[in-house]
This record gives structure tokens, C-alpha cells and sequence, in this order.
């Protein structure tokens, strides 16, 4: 088994029904995960707080996952950073049996998958810097948060426009014309 950042050695648990370990690891994500609009970077930090307890059947694994994503405004797309914190839950069995997902390969656990899984699932799928982020103008782009009174002219009606250039033209008085003043 090849070994990564998230591989943890169980040796002194396996088998051994009723035993506890705790340990913290301290990951340097290898490969960035998350969504189109957020996750968390490659070469990050992630804190793995663990509490290994052997069972009959594997190796109960409970986790408490802090971090920080970064990723975009949904509305107005400025850089922004969320704090992710995930608590996890898994049994890593010492059988290659269907009931079970994971599984103790060897004497270690690979925790990849569910810390992914875990972190990927907690993550917004609409990101915003803040909840009453206004986004961007739809006619100009502008962030509606940095100017507050913005506005445009209201547009003119295209059927109507042909007016408008009626009004701009002059024309002779024709009460002067009709009464013979000249």
C-alpha cells in the first residue's frame, strides 16, 4: 500500500477489542478538492484530530477535521475563505466484506476518502462573502456592496424611441403663419 499524508499506522490496535489511541495529524493536502465554487487548495493545512478504538470486526475511527477553504463569491465573485470544520464517524474493518466501505489494509487506515468525502460534502455549493452580498450589476458589473446608491437610466422602450427624436426637432409656429403675421 502506498503510503500519503492521510495514512495512519493501526498496528497496535488491530485486534485488540476495547484499546484507544488518540492522535492528531496535521496534513498538507496533497491534491486540492471541493467544488467549482469553493474547496480546499492544494498544499493547505488540514488538523485531523483522531480517537482510534479497536473493535471485534475493525477499527472504529471518529474525527474532528478543521481547515480553510477558499474559493469565489457566488454573487460577486471576489476571493473569499470559509472555515471548515467536520466531525466524521467511520469503521475501518479488518474483512474485505460488503457491509463495510473501508477497510485496514495491512496494519494502516487510509483516511483520504472519508476525510474528502466529509470536507467536500460540508462545503456551500453557492459560496457568498456575506448573506446579504448583493452581487454585480447585471448592465455594468459593478459590486453592488461597494456602491450602494448605484443606478441606471431606465431604458427606453424601442417602439417608443422614434418619438423621442420628434421631440428634439423645430418646427415653425403655425399660429403666426395662419394670421397673416409676418
Amino acid at each position: 500500500m502506498i503510503k500519503t499524508p492521510y495514512t495512519v499506522d493501526v498496528y497496535d490496535l488491530m485486534h485488540r477489542p476495547g484499546e484507544m489511541r488518540e492522535r492528531t495529524l496535521d496534513v498538507i493536502v496533497p491534491e486540492s478538492f471541493g467544488n467549482a465554487m469553493i474547496g480546499v487548495k492544494q498544499g493547505s493545512e488540514l488538523r485531523i484530530d483522531l480517537r482510534m478504538e479497536s473493535l471485534h470486526d475493525g477499527i472504529l475511527v471518529s474525527a474532528d477535521i478543521e481547515g480553510t477553504a477558499a474559493g469565489e463569491c457566488g454573487r460577486c465573485l471576489i476571493d473569499i475563505e470559509q472555515p471548515v470544520q467536520v466531525e466524521i464517524q467511520e469503521l475501518f474493518a479488518y474483512s474485505s466484506d460488503e457491509a463495510f466501505e473501508y477497510e485496514v489494509h495491512e496494519d494502516t487506515i487510509d483516511l483520504e476518502p472519508v476525510v474528502r468525502d466529509a470536507v467536500v460534502l460540508s462545503l456551500p455549493f453557492q459560496p457568498v462573502c456575506q448573506e446579504d452580498c448583493l452581487g454585480l450589476c447585471p448592465q455594468c458589473g459593478v459590486r453592488l456592496l461597494d456602491n450602494p446608491g448605484h443606478e441606471h437610466e431606465a431604458p427606453i422602450d424601442p417602439r417608443w424611441a422614434a418619438l423621442g427624436d420628434l421631440a428634439d426637432t423645430t418646427t415653425p409656429d403655425v399660429t403666426d403663419a395662419a394670421s397673416g403675421v409676418e
